[in-house]
């Protein structure tokens, strides 16, 4: 019996879902309330000035206009800021209450089939997406960059680097052990309901979550980095890389987390981080959980290896593959999707 291929996406069908998703406010809402992003574009672009002052930018997926508009104010002469969904109207309105209209121009168009009139001396563009790839615009960015920007251009953030490290997740210990609490709650044993309540809560879909320190159990390996100046779609396409950790002590093991840091250019660098170690930011920490919890102790090492890629059926999905040993163990392999 043949089995139907996977239905793939046609381009436009992908950009038209995700361009949709961002004519909703509330997406705009999220990313201007996440002071630690806002704030270290802001920082960033300030710090820029004299290597902005009168010069000519592209703002990439430019969404309400926030970091176009910090372009000018740092003295940039011209800003072209390609928004391809139906918000370009409301940054058209950002950029009027601002009296930039002289200074900022919105093009309402996807920026592969933008008409920017010549070369441009910097890129600014807040394409990171939930562990750092998922939704990314990061194509569109390295288009921009080989078709527009001038030898020597800025690009903000100019890198970004991926972050691993193994985690306990109190919050699945306590669903977990629910199933067990229930007899005492209403003399009723589910305890048999525990394993189909692992299977669904550590599945194969990517988790978005806040992670604690005290939920670390090593200290984190970073496992990929990208230049921006110099990526290409191959490097963006397969980002892979390994991983050696050895535990601080007794604990339940849940999965790992990652997470991401990019940095912006000049001397003294903003680097903008979505570490556990620091404040939280929207896109907190994506998680991998095990198929079950393992029990690690002081100096259990755990190694592997980890491969993420676009999604075969929509690249603006993504698929991580997790290739780990847990204390000497097998080595299991887990892949994991984010995205329908």
């Amino acid at each position: 019996m043949a089995f139907p291929k996977k239905r793939r996406f046609d381009k436009t069908e992908q950009d038209n879902e995700y361009f949709q998703c961002y004519s909703d406010i509330t997406v705009h809402e999220e990313m201007l309330s996440d002071t630690v992003r806002t704030h270290a574009y802001r920082v960033a672009i300030s710090r820029n000035h004299s290597a902005l002052l009168g010069k000519t930018v592209l703002d990439v997926g430019a969404g309400t206009g926030i970091l176009s508009i910090f372009c000018a104010q740092a003295g940039a002469s011209k800003v072209y800021a390609v928004e391809a969904s139906a918000v370009s109207q409301l940054a058209c309105e950002v950029v009027k209450a601002n009296k930039l209209e002289g200074q900022v121009e919105v093009i309402n168009s996807a920026v592969e089939n933008a008409e920017i009139p010549g070369q441009v001396d910097a890129i600014v563009s807040e394409w990171m997406g939930y562990g750092l790839m998922y939704e990314s615009m990061l194509s569109s960015v390295l288009y921009a960059r080989d078709r527009w920007l001038k030898p020597g251009g800025l690009i903000f953030p100019s890198c970004a680097h991926l972050f691993i490290a193994p985690v306990n997740d109190a919050t699945v210990e306590s669903r977990l052990d629910f199933w067990s609490e229930v007899k005492d709650m209403y003399g009723v044993d589910m305890s048999c309901v525990q394993s189909f309540a692992r299977k669904c809560i550590m599945g194969k879909d990517l988790a978005v979550s806040s992670v604690y320190l005290e939920h670390v159990l090593s200290h984190p390996v970073k496992f990929a980095a990208l230049d921006l100046g110099s990526a290409t779609l191959e490097d963006i396409g397969n980002i892979a890389g390994s991983f050696q950790f050895c535990c601080f002590g007794s604990s339940l093991m849940h999965g790992f987390a990652i997470w991401f840091s990019v940095t912006f250019p000049g001397e003294s660098s903003i680097t903008l981080s979505t570490s556990p170690y620091g404040e939280e930011t929207h896109w907190k920490q994506t998680i991998l959980y095990l198929d079950e919890e393992v029990q690690v102790e002081q100096d259990t090492k755990v190694r592997g290896d980890i491969t993420m890629s676009p999604a075969e059926n929509n690249p603006r999905h993504l698929s991580v593959t997790l290739n780990y040993s847990i204390g000497g163990g097998t080595c299991r392999t887990k892949v994991f999707h984010m995205g329908s």
